[in-house]
């Protein structure tokens, strides 16, 4: 027979004490599966169908700009119409899309097949199209390296400044404002004039003579002014996050502040890196395109979309697609990772993942 409890009685209900069958457990608790913040960012990301779509554009234009130069028919710098002992057939240059030279229509009416000039041909009767892809590998090399160099030169002085303080921070903090008040333009253009002109003997005769100086003088500019944003960013954070109760443990153990760094602090930065530097690729490349515009970018033959796009100045009114080509490209190239990184930003912020 139950035994009921009376009321207002002060019997304790030993029936409230049985252990739940299983059963009760699987209706009444319904468990998460465990996650880490990677995990959840990536989702977050992938709910975010304009960012997931400029992920796949950016993958599809470096893929394309890695796979296509060692299957297309023509190289970046092969002049067409000129052979040995022949004179130059001028029917090459400035082809409009899909058309052909005078030889290749003889050779398409003998019944052989002609590979065509998808974007047509410059005034040196160059294919377009390679030449666009290689310099979109060109500016997306650039803009990746640019910002790795960045990222490391930011990181680590932010990390120095943030954590030490005191007077090392003063002074590393009175540098970023001194870089921060020259003008940017004028200094880069200045820059990358005086160091074009200094490294043609530095690096003659090695292995870096093949890149040209332009290409090392832009990344010098890029390691000696670009760096004070990300720098300033990661001290921010440095200073917040060494008050925490984890890095006075570290320091009452005896761990150094190069170990802590490392340890504790940057992996506790890592989403505002990853922001940080997938926005930081897009103004490299932009920063390359419109140095490649003015002359200061990639040495000719070797293209970049910028430069492709200089040249196409001098024929716009007869050849405009020589110019709209290249700048469709840059700012697809742009406009995609810049949507990218606001997805990133929203996807891995803590602050706002809510």
């Amino acid at each position: 027979m139950a035994k009921f409890k009376m009321p207002f009685s002060f019997h304790v209900n030993m029936d409230s004490f049985i252990p739940a069958t299983a059963q009760e457990k699987e209706y009444m608790v319904k468990m998460r599966p465990s996650s880490t913040f990677f995990k959840d960012g990536v989702k977050r990301l992938l709910r975010n169908k304009v960012a997931t779509v400029s992920f796949f554009i950016v993958i599809i234009i470096a893929l394309s700009s890695i796979i296509l130069p060692a299957v297309w028919p023509y190289s970046y710098e092969q002049q067409l119409g000129i052979t040995p002992g022949k004179p130059v057939d001028a029917s090459f240059k400035n082809l409009a899309p899909f058309e052909y030279g005078e030889t290749e229509l003889e050779r398409k009416e003998a019944g052989e097949f002609v590979f065509p000039h998808i974007f047509g041909t410059d005034s040196a009767g160059r294919d377009y199209f390679i030449r666009v892809v290689y310099g979109t590998r060109i500016s997306l090399a650039v803009g990746f390296f640019a910002s790795l160099i960045v990222l490391i030169i930011g990181v680590t002085i932010g990390s120095v400044a943030g954590y030490c303080g005191g007077k090392v921070d003063l002074v590393i903090m009175r540098i970023v404002d001194i870089i921060y008040s020259l003008p940017d333009m004028l200094m880069v253009i200045l820059l990358a004039a005086v160091l074009n002109s200094a490294l043609e003997t530095a690096i003659s005769g090695t292995m870096f003579e093949k890149l040209g100086t332009n290409i090392i003088s832009l990344f010098i500019v890029f390691g000696t002014l670009y760096w004070v944003s990300m720098s300033r960013l990661i001290r921010g954070q440095i200073l917040s996050l060494r008050e925490q109760e984890y890095v006075l443990s570290s320091r009452a153990t005896g761990a150094k502040g190069g170990w802590i760094i490392r340890k504790h602090l940057l992996p506790n930065c890592i989403s505002v890196i990853v922001i940080s530097t997938a926005l930081q690729i897009p103004s490299a490349i932009f920063t390359e395109s419109y140095l490649s515009f003015l002359g200061l970018g990639v040495n000719a033959p070797m293209p970049s979309l910028g430069s492709l796009a200089s040249d196409a100045l001098n024929g716009i009114k007869s050849y405009p697609h020589l110019l709209v080509i290249p700048a469709v490209v840059i700012s697809l190239i742009v406009l995609s990772l810049n949507l990218f990184g606001d997805g990133l930003r929203d996807a891995f912020d803590p602050k706002l993942k809510n």
